[in-house]
């Protein structure tokens, strides 16, 4: 978990909060649009006929959206074009998370495999840390070993990997310390040799899209006897899936 100067930090869960339902409405509609994929156009008044509100209706919700992060809006010679940021994607995943759980009556099971790298050393550090260290006890149910185990994954599981963040994550809260604030991450349940663990992604890291960190109760290396370059294989069992 990278620390942070910026004190204007917070997790996934607490910006959801922050959300209007018509707001979401509106970034549902820009998403059906387009917006998740590239800038689009679309004027206030395009945008307030497709959800059946006034231009400045639209507008306003235009404007929270964007001091929430969630979208980026252009002004070009044509006029207007809105993207949905990265956050604002995950904001709808979550929220496609949340029906899921309400009308999913499968369970899910997905398999991430990759080669096991050598990590840069910042696991050991803030595991140890007492307010990370505790959340991760209380919403793990496992005392995490100081450090995590690090996977460069196959290009089949990069797009695995995607698909998995339309699961419902659990929050590890940020927070303030020693003049420095510490970001938020969010933790996936998983097996590794069919031992407990949990993939951890920091709101902020130096890891590309194609490498992930995985907590557990023991040092994985010497328990399943794996170096680095060994194929490693991750298993994430999920009680509800939409078709």
């Amino acid at each position: 978990m990278i620390s942070s100067r910026n004190p204007y930090i917070v997790s996934i869960s607490i910006l959801l909060c922050m959300i209007m339902a018509e707001d979401l409405q509106c970034l549902k509609k820009i998403a059906l649009m387009g917006g998740c994929k590239e800038p689009i156009w679309a004027s206030s008044q395009v945008l307030g006929c497709e959800l059946n509100i006034s231009p400045q209706t639209a507008s306003r919700r235009l404007i929270s959206l964007e001091k929430l992060g969630l979208i980026n809006r252009i002004i070009r010679a044509d006029g207007q074009y809105i993207a949905i940021t990265k956050e604002g994607e995950v904001a709808l995943q979550r929220e496609y998370a949340e029906y899921c759980r309400v009308f999913g009556n499968e369970r899910g099971y997905f398999v991430l495999e990759g080669e096991l790298i050598d990590g840069l050393g910042e696991g050991r550090y803030y595991v140890s840390i007492p307010k990370y260290h505790k959340q991760f006890v209380e919403k793990l149910g496992f005392e995490p070993y100081p450090g995590t185990l690090n996977v460069k994954l196959n290009p089949p599981s990069i797009h695995i990997r995607k698909k998995l963040d339309a699961l419902y994550w659990i929050d590890i809260n940020g927070f303030n310390a020693d003049e420095r604030t510490f970001g938020v991450a969010r933790c996936l349940p998983c097996e590794v040799g069919g031992r407990t663990c949990a993939i951890v992604v920091p709101s902020r890291t130096h890891y590309p899209e194609d490498v992930i960190e995985i907590l557990s109760p023991v040092q994985l290396r010497k328990a399943l006897n794996i170096n680095s370059h060994d194929r490693v294989k991750v298993e994430v069992h999920y009680g509800k899936k939409c078709n």
